[in-house]
């Protein structure tokens, strides 16, 4: 009788593994047919970004970063991403740096546009918007400058 029980105990531990690995798989994007198609973008500063960073579209992951790199010409950041297959962006959608929160870590969010043209694997992202420096900002209020001077 121990070992019936001791079995079914087992059985029930495997199965909940399974089913957290599932889950786990899912939640990073595993879950799809695993077919993405690669965008750039260029920043004036993807500080906070790095590879292997999510890629979101109305805060549901649909891709990753995968290259950090400086354009040497432009100095801009230039960040390559991957995207699901079975999501289009359209050509005037924007890419823009975005915080988690205040203590939250960086990601890549696309906001789409409305122009019925989609971007093909290998374009680039025309509207970007960096990512910003809270200190940067807090120094800015507290002395009370003023850019419009």
């Amino acid at each position: 009788m121990a070992n019936l029980s001791e079995t079914l105990i087992g059985a029930v531990v495997v199965a909940t593994a399974i089913g957290f690995l599932a889950y786990a798989g899912q939640t990073v994007g595993y879950g799809s047919n695993g077919e993405t198609y690669e965008l750039n973008a260029k920043f004036s500063s993807a500080q906070g970004l790095n590879i292997g960073g999510e890629v979101q579209l109305a805060g549901v992951r649909v891709g990753t970063i995968t290259k950090l790199e400086l354009d040497t010409a432009t100095y801009q950041a230039v960040a390559t991403f991957t995207v699901r297959s079975d999501i289009e962006i359209p050509e005037d959608s924007e890419a823009k740096v975005a915080s988690e929160g205040l203590l939250g870590g960086n990601f890549l969010e696309l906001t789409p546009g409305g122009s019925d043209y989609m971007l093909e694997s290998g374009a680039e992202v025309e509207y970007t918007q960096g990512s910003v420096s809270l200190l940067n900002l807090l120094i800015k209020f507290t002395s009370g400058s003023n850019d419009n001077e």
